[in-house]
């Protein structure tokens, strides 16, 4: 089955920069593009960069704020194609370093994993009108193998791809398809100074929407290919790479 992104209404978090921002832009054109986001002026910038974007204010942070801002965006459109859950945060103080902050734990946990659960619950009623639609959980070769820094987003991707695999499960009878993107490292604010080999926002963007269109459940990316082959084939070896990372 195809899923051509044309003529599409679609909500992705995290769209004012990196990955998200990519997407709308190769997106905006030939859909209309919902953002929920947490910074006013970026949100009204990316309302005048790209016409015909809506957007909506809520801190994924804050997982309990989101019921008003989800109200908000399913009485202006009762029926979503394509909800992109892409936001997401990182912190790579290990629990020793003097640097690390117990409360970003919290923050990691709930932008990452509790806020894309809670908007597909809150959404789910949206995305069962239109046949297909689809769920897009935006996730990390850091969910198949982790790395020694970044405890917590390892954690919570490892956790996403569980969840998104039960998901699947339980919506296989509905008309709605649950899809993981696997990203690499990729040059966005998120990622600067970190690592190297790392693919541009815009390829990433790319490749996830052909992935999506294809209705892929797993779309890795870049040598998330290779690192998933290892995991299978090799799983001390790959454990022993990332632990150098």
């Amino acid at each position: 089955m195809k899923f051509p992104l044309e003529d599409k209404t679609i909500l992705i978090t995290g769209g004012t920069s990196g990955i998200g921002l990519e997407l709308v832009k190769q997106l905006h054109a030939k859909n209309q593009m919902l953002v929920l986001g947490r910074n006013n002026e970026k949100l009204s910038s990316l309302e005048s960069a790209y016409p015909g974007t809506k957007t909506f204010r809520a801190d994924l942070a804050k997982p309990n704020s989101l019921k008003l801002p989800a109200e908000h965006i399913t009485e202006q459109f009762p029926a979503i194609d394509l909800l992109i859950n892409n936001a997401a945060v990182q912190h790579t103080a290990m629990f020793a370093d003097a640097e690390f902050q117990s409360a970003h734990i919290a923050d990691e946990i709930a932008v990452n994993f509790t806020s894309p659960a809670l908007l597909i619950a809150l959404l789910l009623p949206a995305l069962l009108k239109n046949t297909p639609s689809a769920i897009l959980n935006v996730n990390s070769g850091l969910g198949i193998v982790p790395k020694k820094t970044s405890a917590i987003y390892c954690g919570t991707k490892g956790g996403l791809d569980i969840f998104s695999q039960s998901l699947r499960n339980q919506l296989e009878h509905t008309n709605i398809h649950v899809l993981q993107a696997f990203m690499p490292l990729v040059d966005t604010p998120m990622t600067e100074g970190r690592g190297s080999g790392k693919i541009s926002a815009s390829d990433a963007a790319l490749r996830m929407i052909k992935g999506t269109e294809k209705l892929k459940p797993i779309n890795d990316i870049g040598n998330v290919k290779i690192l998933r082959f290892l995991s299978r084939i090799a799983p001390p070896l790959a454990r022993s790479l990332m632990k150098k990372r």
